[in-house]
């Protein structure tokens, strides 16, 4: 039965979910007190925290109604750190709040920007997306959180560790003061705690039972494999585990490329999941592995925080995680609301203590196992065989058939064919080298715990630049034995101790030459490790000598310095000893004194002394006088200068005016005035006369050619070197010589080709 304290829509949302309780985080945030506070949540993954905080913000969705009307600004936002998360949020939030009614949009990265406004634009009750785009939304003016109530941080840890903090601090700025912030994550860290003293107010804390017990359904397996065998040994865990839906987790994007096109080599039905893949493609893959269609998911740590997907049953840990907190979030992603999971960490020998770290940083314990032989994997093959409920049931439609197969090629022969039938569609399992799990990792050894040891002295120290992990290897290799039988090393100046576990002390006999000029000789009892009293510093002549501080005394445990002198004691100066403030006085302004009673300027040097300046009477200047009339006297030409200007002379050219005896000496043209035909000026009666045209039209008379003069150029034409045009001026042509014609010259002959001669250049 789910409890009264939910709203009444919630309720009936829960129980068409199947929902018959509310877990132990769901409960925590419907507590009394706890409305209308801000939250700092953690809570076991896969605990139930998208519907807990669900649940918690309906007060601000609702407000007391049981059906939304339209929002045309959000009423809570939800900021979830990876794209699938906030999808996934997205969808758990839709069916919740979908008997009220609630419209809810996504606003996450590698998705449409424009369908995203116009689902903004229609109005949204509930937000959900990732810091970024939120971010971009804001900037733009598509989302606006005036009327934000609500504000939600899911996976807050991973939003910083992606290094989103810029981003939410914009996101939250851009929302009212008075808004209500809950941050859920499933480990607080310190940096939760500060953020969560930067953005909450008064927050309170709710711990979900079962937090500090981690993981209770899930195993973990840690399966030690030689380096050459890491991609076999995930081989067989998958076929020997069988799971419904399984995850392999991968460090580097290269490393899913590999693995994927190795495993579909295989015959694995698998995807992929990483940040180089579009929104889409990861929609997509995350779809297949939803509908059955994909069994088998490959991805980087972008999965890691949040992904629930049905039937999850086996989580690989192919690269192990850089943190113990990404160890558990992966892990996480199997074992959730009840259900049982296996987590399974491949673990080369190089990489044993890291995975012994991890597994104490995330406080669980895990069981060191060899990976599934082949053999191994066979047997579970046959066992589920055996154990296939399609042989369990009866016969129906099948009998006739079945009576064909026993027929006609025997039960045992039917019988093994299914075998076959059941293992080609699988894998075959993979021929693993024997690798036996390594120890678990034994308690740190406190200070003094070596036991019964025997010393040995080095011939070398300081002065010939000797180092502890300089010298440790070389003992190990000189004498066969690991570090663990090696416990304190000191370097002094000139020689190092060595203090070696008494076992192994015959190895190294009574002296031990470990290179040449490095010896290792046993010792009787143990080195004097105090160190020397140094002399004192000689006291320098240009210092003065050193006074030591006034000794301290020691009452009753606490030290106490001696006792400083006496300072006089402070006493207020009377205001009568004072003098009187006075305030300066002033002097009066004076104004500046007009400019005839100024002295004038007198240079600082007397030799150079100016006359003073003084002002010329207007008597001395010409007065104006304005031309007669007003009018400027009309143009007279002179008759003393031939026609034609003197800048025309001086370029060369001769003056069409000018005397007719002398030729031009422009451009070896002539003067047309030479000639005779050339222009010759009217005279001053001719000017004034104008020459009438015959009138255009009807009245207009004929072209008639003129006569007296020859057709073509003007004799000036002539005169330029050019023949004329005319009629009259062509001749028939006529041949130079009457004698016998050239012959032809050949081409071929060279006899009578230029030659240069000597020494021309070319």
């Amino acid at each position: 039965m789910i409890d009264m304290n939910v709203a009444a829509p919630l309720a009936q949302a829960l129980e068409a979910k199947g929902y018959e309780a509310l877990t132990a985080v769901q409960q925590a945030v419907l507590a009394e007190g706890v409305e209308g506070r801000d939250l700092l949540v953690s809570a076991q993954t896969g605990s139930g925290k998208t519907v807990a905080f669900g649940l918690a913000i309906a007060p601000e969705i609702l407000a007391g109604s049981d059906r939304l009307l339209y929002a045309d600004k959000p009423i809570a936002l939800v900021v979830a750190p990876t794209r699938e998360l906030a999808l996934q949020v997205k969808r758990e939030l839709e069916w919740l709040y979908g008997v009220a009614g609630a419209q809810i949009a996504s606003c996450v990265g590698g998705m449409d920007y424009r369908t995203e406004k116009r689902a903004l634009d229609r109005g949204a009750h509930i937000v959900v997306g990732t810091p970024g785009r939120l971010r971009d939304h804001i900037e733009r003016g598509s989302l606006d959180l005036s009327f934000c109530r609500a504000t939600v941080l899911d996976e807050a840890d991973e939003m910083l560790d992606l290094g989103f903090a810029e981003d939410l601090e914009f996101i939250l700025g851009a929302a009212p003061e008075d808004r209500r912030t809950l941050m859920f994550s499933a480990t607080v860290p310190k940096e939760i705690e500060t953020l969560a003293r930067t953005f909450q107010r008064d927050a309170m804390r709710i711990v979900a039972k079962g937090e500090t017990k981690q993981h209770a359904d899930i195993k973990y397996r840690a399966m030690s494999v030689a380096a050459r065998d890491r991609e076999h040994a995930i081989f067989n865990v998958l076929r020997y585990y069988d799971a419904p839906t399984a995850i392999v987790f991968c460090k580097t994007r290269m490393n899913v490329n590999h693995l994927m096109a190795r495993m579909t080599n295989r015959g694995f039905q698998v995807v992929a999941l990483s940040g180089e893949l579009s929104q889409q493609e990861r929609t997509h893959a995350l779809q297949s592995l939803r509908d059955g269609r994909a069994r088998v998911c490959i991805a980087t740590d972008v999965a890691a925080r949040g992904i629930d997907l049905p039937g999850l049953e086996l989580v690989i840990h192919a690269d192990l995680p850089s943190n113990s907190e990404t160890l558990l979030h992966r892990s996480g992603r199997t074992g959730r609301a009840g259900n049982k999971g296996v987590s399974a960490l491949i673990v080369v020998p190089a990489e044993a203590k890291k995975a012994q770290r991890l597994l104490a940083g995330a406080k669980v314990v895990a069981d060191w196992v060899k990976a599934p032989s082949a053999e191994e994997v066979q047997a579970k093959d046959d066992q589920r065989i055996l154990e296939h409920p399609a042989l369990a049931e009866a016969i129906g439609d099948e009998q006739e058939m079945v009576t064909t197969l026993i027929e006609k090629f025997g039960a045992e022969q039917t019988a093994a064919a299914f075998i076959r039938l059941w293992r080609e569609g699988r894998s075959a399992p993979e021929v693993l080298s024997d690798s036996l799990p390594p120890p678990p990792a034994a308690a740190p050894r406190e200070r003094g715990e070596f036991g019964p040891s025997v010393w040995f002295s080095l011939s070398v120290g300081h002065s010939g630049r000797a180092e502890a992990r300089w010298i440790l290897p070389k003992i190990c290799d000189g004498a066969g034995i690991s570090k663990d039988g090696i416990g304190a090393i000191r370097v002094k100046e000139d020689v190092t101790f060595v203090q070696i576990a008494e076992p192994l002390a015959g190895r190294f006999g009574g002296q031990l030459e470990l290179e040449p000029g490095l010896t290792m000789s046993r010792m009787e009892g143990e080195p004097s490790l105090d160190r020397p009293e140094r002399a004192p510093r000689p006291q320098r002549e240009d210092r003065p000598a050193y006074k030591p501080k006034a000794p301290r005394v020691v009452e009753d445990e606490a030290i106490v310095s001696a006792p400083a002198p006496a300072r006089k004691p402070y006493v207020k100066r009377d205001d009568a000893e004072r003098k009187p403030y006075t305030p300066r006085e002033e002097k009066p302004y004076a104004p500046r004194p007009a400019a005839a009673e100024r002295k004038p300027y007198a240079p600082r040097d007397a030799a150079a002394e100016r006359k003073p300046y003084a002002k010329r009477e207007d008597g001395d200047r010409k007065p104006y006088a304005p031309r007669e009339g007003g009018e400027r006297k009309p143009y007279a030409k002179r008759e003393d200068a031939p026609a034609g200007g003197a800048k025309f002379k001086s370029a060369g050219y001769k003056s069409f005016g000018g005397s007719a005896d002398k030729p031009a000496r422009a451009a070896g043209f002539k003067s047309h005035a030479a000639e005779g035909t050339g222009y010759k000026p009217k005279a001053e009666g001719d000017r004034a006369e104008k020459r009438t045209y015959a009138p255009k039209g009807d009245e207009a008379r004929p072209y008639a050619k003129r006569e007296g003069k020859p057709a073509g150029k003007p004799a000036g034409f002539k005169s330029a070197g050019f023949k004329s045009a005319g009629a009259d001026s062509k001749k028939p042509f006529t041949r130079k010589s009457d004698g016998p014609a050239r012959p032809r010259a050949d081409a071929k002959d060279t006899s009578k080709r230029f030659v240069p001669p000597k020494g021309a250049k070319r």
